[in-house]
């Protein structure tokens, strides 16, 4: 009654109180987190032009690279589907040992995904299961989608085979399409994909309706589309592994042989496993206090790597019944990307540790060291070859008969360079070291790329506080000890930029290699990007050529994974 008389309004007639549970439910866009959901679709808003240019240029080449490595045929896209075929054909029954470990690691993968967010939800107190309905769904929606693309691609593509003549009409086509469209596994596909969004919204749409003002609500559905994305991987690569192992056993019974892959996976796996075991031991020999303790592991480690070897002997016999141009294609790879990184990287260094100092003309020599990289490829390969030419009157033969030293046959010669040195001993092939021709492609290699790595080592100098230097100067340190303790941990990001940009670099590398490659080094000099480029334009075997780029992109992430293990402990931030 005081209320009424002091505010002369009837209680009642006030508007109503909202409690937090009522605001938390008056909709899905309303209050903070509301808000943090319409700044995530506007952001989302945003990204979506470089999603969908992503998407095309690089995801789907990829893509469709994939769904063409399990297609056989000449001069045919797609081919006629052969699952495994054109990777049994390049290396041999490895492949089954990469699907299965493929197929395993994605499924623990897919696993730490689950785990990591599960951890990440359990630091912030918010809810973690609610979330598996929507992730699960929006990747099955992902899996349904790639399925339908799958299936399309082929139907699409021959459209024009059917197109031809008379047949080559706009009405023909329109029917065409629409019958392609129309088919049964499409159209399941696509219902499934729709399906699968729709349950996706509606069961996130529910996850956020529900949610409790008191309880903080963080998106996890991104954890369980990972993990159910790569559990469609991992049973897609299952299935063509065990597909192709069933049709070799057949193939074996029929021809009264026998089927020896089960033992060839476990030798193989054994022998990896070793490896890492031992790789362990080193690790944690660096660790102990005790000498006895280091050496006792030291040994340990040598004699699980002998242990190893032993096991993985099997490989080489599996190996040879891959094709012999891309073993070899990959063992030039090798070669040249040992050739090149360390002695780029050092000399790089070194030049960027005396082009830091107050020297006169610092600016003009980071310009001449730099105009090899900005340089034409083409261009300077084609000067090199002909400074390198195998004639006697070439510039470097030239200088050779002045000193009296015999005059080589350059970037025309096959032969390894141990087997040059050591005339009397010959080595094999696989044991020479690089050819001569290959050596001065990685001259050139070296040449052509160190000036890069000279600009980027004085970016990352540069950062570096002087500051460091000169408390080091006043301790009695010297110019070794300030580039050792100090220069050489600072500048490690960079350094382990640099390496890992080289390495993907080198195996990609093909102008300049293709330019200086010629037809009397027999094939030193073939990387595993020239023998692809060869296989897809000069063959047009476009399966087999896209299932060796998957190879090699394999390779190039195995690598990236083992160069960050290695920087992990060795890289210093701050």
């Amino acid at each position: 009654m005081s209320d009424v008389l002091l505010t002369g309004q009837d209680a009642s007639a006030r508007p109503a109180v909202r409690t937090p549970d009522a605001t938390a439910r008056r909709g899905l866009l309303a209050g903070r987190q509301g808000r943090r959901v319409r700044e995530a679709l506007l952001a989302y808003l945003f990204l979506l032009p470089a999603f969908l240019v992503v998407g095309l240029f690089g995801l789907f080449p990829l893509l469709f690279a994939a769904f063409m490595s399990t297609h056989r045929g000449l001069n045919r896209i797609p081919g006629t589907f052969d699952g495994l075929g054109n990777y049994i054909l390049a290396i041999g029954d490895l492949t089954y040992f990469l699907g299965f470990w493929g197929g395993v690691v994605l499924v623990v993968l897919a696993l730490q995904a689950i785990r990591r967010g599960a951890a990440a939800a359990r630091e912030k107190s918010s809810p973690f299961w609610r979330w598996a309905a929507p992730g699960i769904a929006f990747g099955v929606m992902i899996v349904a989608w790639l399925g339908w693309v799958i299936r399309l691609l082929p139907l699409l593509l021959d459209i024009p085979n059917q197109m031809r003549g008379a047949l080559n009409t706009p009405e023909n086509f329109r029917r065409l399409l629409g019958e392609a469209l129309a088919t049964p596994e499409t159209t399941q596909l696509l219902w499934l994909t729709l399906a699968a969004f729709i349950v996706g919204v509606v069961s996130a749409w529910i996850v956020m309706r529900n949610r409790h003002h008191r309880t903080h609500y963080a998106n996890y559905a991104g954890s369980f589309t990972l993990a159910t994305i790569l559990f469609g991987v991992a049973a897609l690569i299952g299935w063509l592994t065990w597909t192709e192992v069933q049709s070799n056993a057949a193939a074996s019974l029929a021809s009264g042989g026998g089927l020896d892959i089960g033992s060839q996976m476990i030798l193989i796996s054994a022998g990896f496993l070793l490896l890492w075991l031992s790789w362990r031991l080193w690790q944690s020999a660096s660790r102990r206090d005790s000498m006895v303790s280091v050496i006792l592991r030291l040994g340990g480690a040598a004699m699980l790597i002998i242990g190893a070897w032993v096991l993985v002997a099997e490989a080489p016999r599996i190996i040879a019944q891959g094709d012999a141009k891309w073993w070899n294609a990959l063992l030039a790879t090798f070669y040249y990307a040992l050739g090149t990184i360390p002695p780029q990287l050092i000399v790089a260094l070194v030049l960027a540790v005396l082009l830091f100092q107050e020297i006169r003309g610092r600016s003009f020599f980071r310009v001449i060291y730099f105009l090899p990289y900005i340089a034409p490829f083409v261009g300077t390969a084609a000067v090199f070859k002909i400074i390198f030419s195998s004639r006697p009157t070439a510039p470097i033969n030239s200088i050779l008969s002045f000193f009296g030293l015999p005059s080589q046959a350059w970037i025309n010669e096959p032969a390894g360079i141990l087997n040059l040195l050591t005339p009397g001993v010959q080595l094999p092939a696989w044991s020479a070291g690089p050819s001569l021709a290959l050596i001065v492609i990685m001259i050139y290699g070296v040449w052509s790329f160190f000036g890069f790595n000279t600009v980027i080592f004085l970016a990352g100098l540069g950062n570096i506080p002087k500051e460091m230097y000169e408390a080091a100067a006043i301790d009695g340190a010297g110019r070794w000890p300030q580039f050792r303790y100090i220069t050489l941990p600072l500048l490690s990001p960079t350094l382990y930029f640099l390496t890992l940009y080289s390495v993907i670099g080198t195996f990609k590398a093909f102008n300049h290699i293709y330019v200086l490659r010629t037809g009397a080094a027999l094939g030193t000099t073939d990387t595993a990007s020239v023998v692809i480029f060869q296989t897809f334009q000069r063959d047009t075997r476009y399966g087999y050529a896209s299932a060796l780029a998957i190879l090699l992109l394999l390779v190039i992430i195995l690598l990236t994974i083992v160069n960050n293990r290695v920087a992990a402990e060795r890289v210093h931030y701050g």
